[in-house]
């Protein structure tokens, strides 16, 4: 049997150490998706609007623009 606690304590040694990576994995995932969010926030407020003319109206009659 000692051989078998043995078995256990590695594997859950090695669960632990899984959980504890995963666990900084997460922590950086939110690191990274709170610089984005700030980023984000940050182009929205220097936000430069450009607005995209009308193309010209016709001056002459409805007849030019009329399929042939």
């Amino acid at each position: 049997m000692p051989n078998e606690t043995g078995t256990i304590e590695g594997l859950l040694v090695s669960l632990i150490k899984m959980v504890g990576k995963n666990n900084e994995m997460i922590d950086e995932l939110k690191r990274r998706v709170r610089q984005l969010e700030a980023a984000s926030k940050e182009q929205q407020i220097h936000r430069v609007y450009s607005f995209i003319a009308e193309p010209p109206r016709p001056n002459s009659s409805r007849r030019d623009y009329v399929p042939k």
